[in-house]
Parts: structure tokens; C-alpha cells; sequence
């Protein structure tokens, strides 16, 4: 292969590399976004969906629905949700910190979930 030909296609590596390289780090999930969930609570004993992901710096809403009056406990960032009977309860933090946090119904201490937050 000549000289010129060869510094050609060293060069078109070169770009593909750099071009692949910026789509992979602009596409990835860096936290800072916001981000819902919409849960629902049956009979105190399950939760759907039972595993959330987030990335530490998301805001984090986390709506909650209930078909008993209780309270589900979100560790590590002990929040508390007072849900009541066919009625949405919700509450919006920043997640600082990373952890596979327990969602448990409170009062039987019932594991319901997790919210899991990446760094």
C-alpha cells in the first residue's frame, strides 16, 4: 500500500474512533434528568414496578397509589409516604446519594421494592 493511501485510512480510523467515541459519552445517563415513578401498593404486601433505577444528581418524583391506608418507608433517604385508600401520594427529592435503597410497607415491615441509584 502506498504512503498517501495509508495515511488515508489511518486518518479515517482516527475519525470513526473519535466519532464513536463522542456518540457513546453523549448517550449515556449522567444523572441530572428528571425522573417519575408511578407505583401501586396492593393489599400492603406488593408493589408495581418493584425496582426503580436513577442515577445520583436525578430529580426523582416518586408517585405512589395504595389500596390501604399505611406508610411505605424509602431508606436512605428516609422518606416517608402517608398514602390513604384510592388516593396518590407523591414526593420529589434530588438523588445525592447512591444506594439500593428498601421500599417497605412500614408497619409489617414487608419488603415491597427498591430504588436502586447509580453514580
Amino acid at each position: 500500500m502506498s504512503r498517501p493511501r495509508a495515511l488515508i485510512v489511518v486518518a479515517f480510523v482516527v475519525v470513526f474512533v473519535i466519532v464513536g467515541g463522542v456518540l457513546i459519552y453523549a448517550n449515556q445517563h449522567k444523572g441530572g434528568q428528571n425522573v417519575t415513578f408511578t407505583l401501586t401498593v396492593t393489599g400492603a404486601k406488593q408493589m408495581s414496578p418493584s425496582e426503580l433505577r436513577a442515577h445520583q444528581g436525578d430529580h426523582i418524583t416518586i408517585n405512589i397509589t395504595s389500596d390501604q391506608d399505611g406508610e411505605v418507608h424509602l431508606h436512605e433517604y428516609d422518606i416517608a409516604f402517608d398514602t390513604k385508600a384510592g388516593q396518590t401520594v407523591s414526593h420529589t427529592f434530588t438523588a445525592d446519594k447512591t444506594c439500593t435503597c428498601e421500599m417497605e410497607w412500614e408497619e409489617t415491615s414487608t419488603h415491597l421494592g427498591a430504588l436502586t441509584v447509580s453514580p
